[in-house]
Order: structure tokens, then C-alpha cells, then sequence
């Protein structure tokens, strides 16, 4: 026998239909033992018992959690996934089929940069080809206002610091610099800071930035506070003879087009054409590609003047003294070609310098000798004693009886000084300047005061009174003179011997310069043509001419002025001319001043020609309220008339005639 015991048994678990559940053990119940067999109920055994509902209270029961079918979510994300396809292919077939084209074209724009290619503005010389106004090579120095934050220079004051060190450089002061550098519009990222520098002024920005920039890179603390600043090429208007015929000749504004003078009345044919250049950029770097073009700018046509500079040099410089030294308000010469109309030179005193207009008195920066309108005085009784001898009612020796005082109308008429009653030819009135001779000619030209009138008006219209010069300048007047049926009692008495209308002294000359080219009237000028970028020169075209009093008239009156200038009585003996013969007219009339409208001063000038027999040149004078010294005409234009003439024909190597003056009678015995 062995000493195991023989194994046991298993007795088979009766069969059921399907596993009974595990009952749960009561809370109460203590934990089975591990491997401890589950005692089966057997036949007959009474059923558990339910537990009360105190102990049900006690534990609930645990339900298991049954989870919601996946199918109606998956519907959801497959629809909304469906609605954004959609979406997107939708938005692919418009950008690229429906607005193709469109989006195209913004690409096209964003990625291509157009620029404008500034035209170099034409010259404007002297008659001799002498350089009166150029343009240089310029920068306008530029900002990046975004470059000058914490952010870019890891400082605060970076504005302060730069505009510390340009404001010396551009003549600025520091809050300027630092307004434009700290703009209110932060996003702005474009700031001017000064136009128009030089090449040195820009050199000399650039290379305090390359200074800064090495420093940075070797030391932390250091910040290129100048990496922002730049440059962009441009063009400085520049007149080489500074305030020389500055009042012809105008300026150039902020903009680049002209203020005023030539530069504003030629700025079409002075500026040329701006040419264009387009190119792909990325990065703000210009991309070479086929799609660039360029279209290159025009330059601007070279005007010639009329002006000789060394003649507008003697002619400025004497109405300068002059109105300096008579302390007046301002005063004009013209010197013009008597022959071809060409005016020689054009002065105006105060004047100012187009080079730094910062500092020009605007109220000089105009051209006062076509703008300034004023009553001319006697020296407009050279057009009265034309009608008289035109109309064939007198002769220079016609003899005319001036009392001390002239009844006429509603006033009571006298001469600049009183005399005992004077027997005078009409050349005697003429030398001597008699408003009241005068007054009594041209009553002869009609049976009645009105008729007369009308026949002095059409003479006056006829040497361009009330007319506009012809120059085409910007803001010239064409001055004032009302027809016959609005003249007053007194205008029709003070119209003959210059009183009552007005003029410029452009129109004031042309006068003189009709009667030395033999009564022909030439419109003046001051262009002689243009030279295009070709070279090629293009004369302006011929002044207009009209014929106003016979050569007959024409001479008879020279020889009528030249008295006022021989005659130890003369009024214009201080503006003789050794070796030439002069013809002049003496004028001082009451002044209209512009401020209160009332008389106040006195307009004084000269006006004449020379050679007197062979005239070439004319010159005219005029000073306004002179407050030093005498006002008369005589006294401080006649000077002025006699320097500006010897220059002129000297400068224009006018030979003397040689021959005597007419000599003509001023008196007569009764």
C-alpha cells in the first residue's frame, strides 16, 4: 500500500441553461477567503432573502453606463468637413477662373514698383549765352520714422539722438528734426527732413552713418541712430549771379515748378517731360526681370533772354544807390533796344535773392517795374505834343502864351513853379515842362473839349495805354486809362500832362521807344527763343508792330526832346551825355499811395534815347516816394538815365554821331 491517498473524485456540477450571476456579498459580509468553494443552495433550500429597504438605502444599487450610438456624430463632422470642401473650392474657383484676371492684376501691382524719373529743368542765359539761372544735382534727405522706436534701437531717445546730429548738418533746429522723426501717425514710414541739399550735405549724413553703424558692431551700447536717414536724388534750382534780374527771372517753389518771373511764365518749356520706370521688387529690392520698363524723361528747353547781363548789372546797382540814398519806397530802370523792341535790361530796387528766399522780402519778390501801376507825369507829354503835331494843329514852333494860372472846368490850373505870363514855342513848352502849355495844345485838337478828349485818347491807346505789354509776364498790369466818356471836369485837363491814368514803367519806356524807331511801335520783348535738348535753336517769333504817328512827327519830337536836355533851362540838363546827342523827358507827378488810396509823395522819372539823329537805345527811370533830398525828376533820375546810357552804348559799342543839336527856339519875343 501506498502512503498517498488515493485522489478524489470530482463530482460534476449539475447542468444549467445559463451561468447563475455571482450574488454580491453584502457590505456587512466578510471578505471570502482566497480558493474558499461558493456554497450551492441545495434541494430545497430556502431562496435569499431581499434586503430591506433600510439596507437598500444603505447601499444603492450601481447601474451599469450604457454609452449613445457614434453614428450621429460621425454625420456632423463628415458634413461640417463637406461644408468647409465646399467652402474652399468654391474660393479656388474664383480666384482662379472667375476673378482671375482681377487678382492677377493686384499681384501684378503689389509686386511692381512704378518711379518717377525727374526731367532736368532747362537753363535760362543772358542774350550772350552767360548763365542767369541752372540746376544742380540735389538730395532730398528722407526718414524712416519706424526705425528710430525702442523696438529697432533698443533705446528710448533715438529721435533726440539724430536729430542731435543732423540739425547742424541741415541748418535745422532739434524739435523740428525730432517732430518729423516722432510722427502723431506711428505707422507713418516715410518723413522729409530737408529738400534740395547739396552733395556735400548728403556725404556728410552718409558718412556719419557709417561711423555709427562700425561703432554698433563693436559696441553693444552704441546704437546707429542715423540707420534710418536717407536720401533721395533731386534737383537745386541755382542763379549764379544772385540777386541779378532776380525780379525777372523769378524762383523755383518747394514743388519744383515756378513761383514767379520767367521760371513761372516758361515753366512748361523750362520743365520738360518726367520719364517713368517700373520694375518687380522684393523685399523692397529691386528684381531683375524681363517685365521692367523704362521710359526716360525729357529735359527741359534752355530759354535765352533779351537781358544782357552786364547792362542789368549797371542798371541795378544805380537804382539801388539811388533809391537807398533818396530813402524812397522802391524804384524801376528799363533799358530797351529802340529798334527791335528787346528789352536790354530790366532792374528793380529793393530787390531780392532767389537763392535763399527764406530770408527775401516777399513784398520785393515781385517784378514791380510791369506790376506796379502809377500816373507817369510829364514824361507823358511826349504822347500829347505827338497828337498835337500828328493832328497837324501846331509845329514845335508854334507859339503859345502860358499865364501864371489856368481856369478850366471846376479848377484852377498852375505850372510846378510860378512865373509872370511866359511866351513859349511848343518846344518851349515841352523843355520846360508847362502842364498849362500843355493843356492849351490839346485843346486844339478838337472844336470842342469833348472832341478833343476823344483824339488824345486815341493816341494814348495807340502807344499802348490801357493795353497789356505784350511780355505775357505773370502778374503785370495793364494799368489804367477810362474812355472819354468817363473823365472827369479835372481828368480832362490833367490826362494831357500825365495825371489821371496810369502805367508801368515797361509801358512808360515803350513810349520813348516808339518815337526813336520813327513812330513804329514794336512790342516789347524779353525772350529771344529756345534751345532744345537737341541743341537746336528756335528764335521767338516776331514781336508785333504797328505804326502810331508818321517818321515826320517822330523826328519833329526828338528833336523837341532834346531840348529838354540841351536848354540851360531845360528841366533835364543833368542827364547830358558828352559826345551824344540825348533826347529825354523830365517827370514828377503826384503818387497815389497804395495803402490809403489818397495822394501822398511823389513819382519821379526820366525817360529817353541816344543817339537823339540814330537812336539804338532807350532808357526809362523811375523812383517812388523819394523822402530825401529833391523829388523832382530831374534831380534824381536824370543821374540814374545819364550812368545806365554811357554803360549801355558802350556796352553796345554805339559809336557818337557826331552831329550838332537841333537847336530848336524855346522862346519867342511877342
Amino acid at each position: 500500500m501506498s502512503d498517498r491517498e488515493p485522489p478524489r473524485r470530482r463530482v460534476p456540477r449539475p447542468a444549467t441553461s445559463s451561468p447563475r450571476p455571482r450574488p454580491r456579498p453584502d457590505r456587512g459580509e466578510p471578505p471570502r477567503a482566497r480558493g474558499a468553494v461558493r456554497r450551492q443552495p441545495g434541494p430545497g433550500a430556502r431562496p435569499p432573502r431581499r434586503p430591506s429597504s433600510a439596507s437598500a438605502a444603505r447601499s444603492p444599487v450601481r447601474r451599469p453606463l450604457r454609452l449613445g450610438s457614434p453614428r450621429p456624430r460621425l454625420r456632423m463632422v463628415a458634413l461640417a468637413l463637406t461644408l468647409v470642401l465646399a467652402a474652399c473650392v468654391v474660393r479656388l474657383l474664383q480666384v482662379q477662373a472667375v476673378d482671375a484676371s482681377t487678382y492677377a492684376a493686384m499681384a501684378e501691382q503689389n509686386r511692381y514698383v512704378v518711379h518717377t524719373l525727374a526731367a532736368e529743368r532747362g537753363g535760362i542765359t543772358d542774350r550772350n549765352g552767360v548763365a542767369l539761372a541752372v540746376s544742380e544735382d540735389a538730395y532730398d534727405i528722407t526718414a524712416d520714422p519706424t526705425m528710430f522706436t525702442r523696438k529697432q534701437l533698443k533705446i528710448d531717445d533715438g529721435p533726440e539722438q539724430a536729430a542731435a546730429l543732423l540739425a547742424p548738418i541741415l541748418g535745422q533746429s532739434r524739435p523740428a528734426l525730432v517732430k518729423k522723426l516722432r510722427p502723431a501717425n506711428k505707422a507713418s514710414r516715410y518723413a522729409r527732413l530737408a529738400v534740395r541739399q547739396t552733395p556735400q550735405v548728403w556725404k556728410q549724413i552718409k558718412d556719419l552713418r557709417a561711423t555709427l553703424a562700425k561703432k554698433a558692431e563693436t559696441d553693444n551700447n552704441t546704437a546707429n541712430v542715423l540707420a534710418g536717414v536717407f536720401a533721395d536724388p533731386s534737383s537745386k534750382r541755382v542763379y549764379p549771379n544772385g540777386d541779378l534780374a532776380a525780379g525777372v527771372l523769378g524762383w523755383v517753389n518747394a514743388d519744383g515748378k515756378g513761383g514767379g518771373g520767367i521760371e513761372q511764365a516758361l515753366n512748361g518749356e523750362l520743365a520738360g517731360q518726367d520719364g517713368k520706370i517700373r520694375y518687380a521688387q522684393s523685399g523692397g529690392r529691386e528684381v531683375p526681370t524681363a517685365g521692367s520698363t523704362e521710359t526716360p524723361p525729357v529735359p527741359g528747353s534752355d530759354i535765352e533772354l533779351t537781358i544782357d547781363r552786364d547792362i542789368q548789372w549797371a542798371a541795378q546797382k544805380a537804382i539801388s544807390e539811388q533809391v537807398k540814398k533818396s530813402k524812397a519806397d522802391r524804384g524801376y530802370v528799363i533799358v530797351q533796344d529802340a529798334r527791335s523792341g528787346q528789352v536790354l535790361a530790366m532792374a528793380n530796387a529793393p530787390g531780392f535773392d532767389p537763392n535763399d528766399l527764406a530770408h527775401a522780402d516777399a513784398a520785393a519778390m515781385g517784378n514791380a517795374a510791369v506790376q506796379d501801376a502809377y500816373e507817369p507825369g510829364s514824361t507823358a507829354k511826349v504822347m500829347s505834343m505827338s497828337a498835337v503835331l500828328q493832328a497837324h494843329v501846331a509845329t514845335p514852333l508854334t507859339h503859345v502864351v502860358v499865364p501864371n494860372r489856368l481856369h478850366r472846368g471846376d479848377r484852377l490850373f498852375s505850372d510846378d513853379v510860378d512865373h509872370k505870363t511866359e511866351y513859349l514855342t511848343l518846344n518851349g513848352v515841352l523843355a520846360q515842362s508847362s502842364n498849362i502849355g500843355t493843356i492849351l495844345a490839346t485843346g486844339e485838337l478838337g472844336k470842342t473839349q469833348p472832341e478833343a478828349n476823344k483824339v488824345l485818347y486815341s493816341y494814348l491807346r495807340a502807344f499802348g495805354m490801357g493795353r497789356p505789354t505784350g511780355l505775357g509776364f505773370p502778374g503785370a498790369t495793364a494799368g489804367i486809362l477810362a474812355p472819354p466818356s468817363k473823365w472827369s471836369t479835372s481828368q480832362q485837363y490833367t490826362i494831357p500832362f500825365g495825371q489821371g491814368f496810369s502805367l508801368n514803367a515797361m509801358q512808360a519806356a515803350s513810349i520813348y521807344s516808339t518815337i526813336a524807331n520813327g513812330g513804329v511801335r514794336v512790342e516789347p520783348t524779353l525772350v529771344r527763343g529756345t534751345r532744345g535738348a537737341d541743341g537746336r535753336f528756335t528764335p521767338a517769333p516776331q514781336p508785333d508792330k504797328r505804326r502810331v504817328v508818321s517818321a515826320k512827327t517822330a523826328k519833329a519830337v526828338a528833336q523837341m526832346l532834346e531840348s529838354v536836355v540841351d536848354d540851360e533851362h531845360g528841366t533835364g540838363n543833368k542827364a547830358r551825355i558828352p559826345g551824344y546827342r540825348v533826347a529825354g523827358k523830365t517827370g514828377t507827378a503826384n503818387r497815389v499811395d497804395p495803402a490809403t488810396g489818397r495822394y501822398h509823395g511823389y513819382t519821379s522819372s526820366f525817360a529817353g534815347f541816344a543817339p537823339a539823329d540814330n537812336p539804338r537805345v532807350t532808357v526809362y527811370c523811375a523812383i517812388q516816394n523819394a523822402t530825401s533830398g529833391s523829388y523832382f525828376g530831374g534831380s534824381i533820375c536824370g543821374p540814374i538815365y545819364k550812368q545806365v546810357m554811357e554803360f549801355a552804348l558802350k556796352t553796345l559799342q554805339v559809336p557818337p554821331t557826331g552831329a550838332g543839336p537841333a537847336n530848336l527856339p524855346v522862346t519867342y519875343k511877342p
